[in-house]
């Protein structure tokens, strides 16, 4: 999911830089911050769905 949003976020700034838009604090290298801090967040395993759960041996 992080990385769908890195994507989109990456997408707007291409967007952004391209138009020479940029509104008062969000600008390209925002959002190109931001789609990197999903993607380290990604990376990190933060937002995964995948649980992983420890059994006790009983011996």
């Amino acid at each position: 999911m992080l990385a769908v949003v890195a994507a989109v976020l990456f997408g707007l700034a291409l967007i952004f830089e391209l138009a020479g838009v940029s509104l008062e604090v969000i600008t390209s290298t925002v959002l190109v911050t931001a789609g990197l801090l999903c993607l380290a967040l990604y990376f990190a395993g933060v937002g995964s769905r995948e649980v992983v759960y420890r059994r006790r041996s009983r011996r």
